[in-house]
């Protein structure tokens, strides 16, 4: 793997924490942080699955965090540009769950960053929004 390919995962994994960090500001219920820490989570398993080249792995979570974005927890706005903003994570979502599928690492990557994309989209559009 090359240098400049660790080093924007990296960047990638980073702006991930940035943006979970941000959107626990204030203060959450219990189910809230659970809800937020499971997506984390599975972001995280995502890119570990990706430096290793885990193609199974790469699929298994992108696949959870398309689902979680169905749970009720996730639904916390109900206005149309929220629903647009759900419904491009599940595309990128899907996109990188298919890329561990074909084995596609590149496809991989740029699914994982339009994925991140979108996260942050959504959650400076929640912290506009309240």
């Amino acid at each position: 793997m090359s240098r400049q390919f660790r080093v924007a995962l990296g960047c990638i994994f980073v702006l991930s924490l940035v943006v979970f960090a941000q959107s626990g500001a204030g203060e959450q219920s219990a189910v809230k942080q659970s809800f937020m820490r499971a997506k984390l989570l599975h972001s995280q398993n995502v890119l570990e699955a990706i430096t290793l080249e885990d193609y199974a792995g790469i699929a298994k979570h992108a696949e959870q965090l398309r689902l979680l974005s169905f749970d009720e927890d996730w639904q916390v706005l109900h206005t149309e540009e929220y629903a647009r903003l759900s419904a491009d994570f599940r595309r990128s979502a899907a996109g990188l769950a298919n890329a561990g599928k074909s084995q596609n690492l590149d496809a991989a990557v740029l699914a994982y960053f339009q994925m991140t994309h979108n996260c942050v989209d959504c959650h400076r559009y929640m912290r506009q929004s309240k």
